[in-house]
């Protein structure tokens, strides 16, 4: 099963484990998953406070893994360089023009620029505006569903975050990190799913896990091509 830990601003999430052992374990794998072993009469209080003990070892881990997978590299916003949108791969096309503007054509990104060195501007913004209305429509079927938990989002807000792709207030509004429009349909629900699963239930219990995993099965999957995909 699922579960996590909240330290300082991280959630450290990790696989448990129960097992015929004296005492608990914890191991980092190299594509930095955390997995934890416990006895079977462990509550999972007592093995998230051992956790969280360890959570600075944990984060000095993971650190060490993570100098070792392929970081991606930084866009260049030039013709011919492939960019994601939904999932899948688009080649850039840039040409001059009297007035900028992003077209999405085919397997093509078109832009149309006074200035070449305006491309990843008006790129960024042409995202923004696309998660913006995607990310709405991809919701509703889902914000309609947890209806039945009696919970509705005040609003959807885009929002850069560097570690995280999305959040949710006390008050009911869900944040989407913009860069999630470059992944997957089934990417974008998972977050959403989550953070509406975070409307019915504010913390990591098991009752969220076991929400999470009624309402999207098959979320890790999906959880873990996010982070292959966008790390």
């Amino acid at each position: 099963m699922m579960d996590s830990i909240e330290f300082g601003s991280k959630t450290i999430a990790f696989q448990l484990i129960f097992s015929d052992r004296k005492s608990l374990g914890i191991t980092i794998t190299p594509n930095m998953e955390v997995m934890v072993k416990a006895q079977r009469n462990v509550s999972i209080e007592r093995i998230k406070e051992k956790v969280k003990k360890k959570a600075p070892w944990i984060i000095k881990q993971q650190g060490f893994f993570l100098s070792f997978l392929p970081r991606t590299p930084e866009k260049k916003y030039v013709s011919g360089e492939t960019h994601l949108y939904m999932g899948r791969q688009y080649r850039l096309k840039i040409t001059e023009a009297k007035s900028n503007s992003v077209h999405f054509s085919g397997r093509f990104f078109e832009v149309q620029t006074k200035k070449k060195s305006s491309t990843k501007s008006l790129l960024r913004q042409w995202y923004r505006e696309r998660a913006k209305m995607k990310f709405a429509e991809i919701a509703e079927p889902w914000i309609k569903r947890f209806e039945k938990y009696d919970v509705k989002p005040e609003s959807i807000y885009l929002q850069e975050m560097p570690t995280r792709w999305g959040s949710c207030t006390p008050k009911g509004k869900i944040i989407l990190n913009p860069e999630l429009i470059k992944a997957p349909k089934p990417c974008i629900e998972y977050v959403i799913v989550h953070e509406l699963c975070h409307l019915v239930h504010s913390n990591h219990t098991n009752s969220f896990i076991q929400l999470q995993e009624k309402m999207m099965p098959d979320w890790e999957k999906w959880k873990a091509k996010l982070e292959t995909l966008l790390a």
